[in-house]
């Protein structure tokens, strides 16, 4: 089975949770708000932004005032299921994307409902608006009426859209791995384009680099097997 063999159940599941989560959409028990909405609205009405994306997103990027409660979070336990899903997730891509093993956030429902009244008005995102919509989802079941969804995420978000904190800007905060490394992304090519030549010459350097320390390590692996036969003839 190629890499589509594997590929293809992923699209399948993602559409799948995406066509069940978003029926809130349709139905109309979530609004619906751009990122640029999204910023005035917590500017001009104080609507609480819940930013619920992994930490490994939220550390790179947030919004200003924001309030951070992860529905999945970074799943860093070592027992044998953990580890298992772990090398799966490396084996299937992570190696490249740098994504995480996650899981659902137990606490996540209580802590909202312990931070915020059930007549809040709550403005829910995430990096891409999959997981944010499962989100919205949890919290209207909760008794939550007042929901706005952030439609594409955070990594729709241009930098004037929102007042932003963090080293990093929204667009580049979901991406990670060997893809990111060497400026393979989508999103590191969008800000090629605008930042010119000199980001492109960092990227460039990464990847000679890269191809440098494979030729030293291949070199070196030649030479300690010389050295291996040498030291085994009589």
């Amino acid at each position: 089975m190629g890499s589509s063999g594997i590929l293809y159940p992923k699209v399948t599941a993602f559409l799948c949770f995406f066509w069940a989560w978003s029926r809130w959409v349709r139905e109309e028990k979530v609004k619906v708000l751009t990122p640029r909405e999204a910023g005035y609205a917590i500017q001009l009405t104080n609507k609480t932004l819940l930013d619920v994306r992994p930490s490994t997103e939220h550390q790179k990027a947030w919004v200003k005032g924001s309030t951070w409660i992860p529905i999945f979070d970074v799943d860093d336990k070592f027992d044998a299921g953990t580890l298992s899903r772990q090398i799966t997730s490396f084996v299937m891509g992570g190696w490249w994307s740098g994504v995480p093993t996650l899981s659902y956030n137990n606490q996540f429902l209580s802590k909202v409902v312990e931070k915020y009244p059930k007549d809040t008005d709550l403005i829910v995102a995430c990096q891409k608006g999959l997981r944010s919509l499962a989100a919205c989802e949890l919290l209207y079941n909760a008794g939550y009426k007042n929901l706005f969804w952030v439609q594409g995420g955070l990594e729709a978000a241009e930098e004037e859209d929102l007042i932003r904190e963090g080293p990093l800007p929204f667009k580049l905060a979901g991406i990670g791995g060997v893809s990111e490394f060497l400026g393979f992304t989508d999103q590191q090519r969008d800000a090629a384009a605008k930042e010119g030549w000199s980001y492109r010459l960092m990227f460039s350097a990464r990847l000679v680099g890269v191809f440098l320390v494979a030729d030293a390590l291949f070199i070196g692996a030649q030479q300690v097997g010389h050295y291996l036969r040498d030291i085994r003839s009589p």
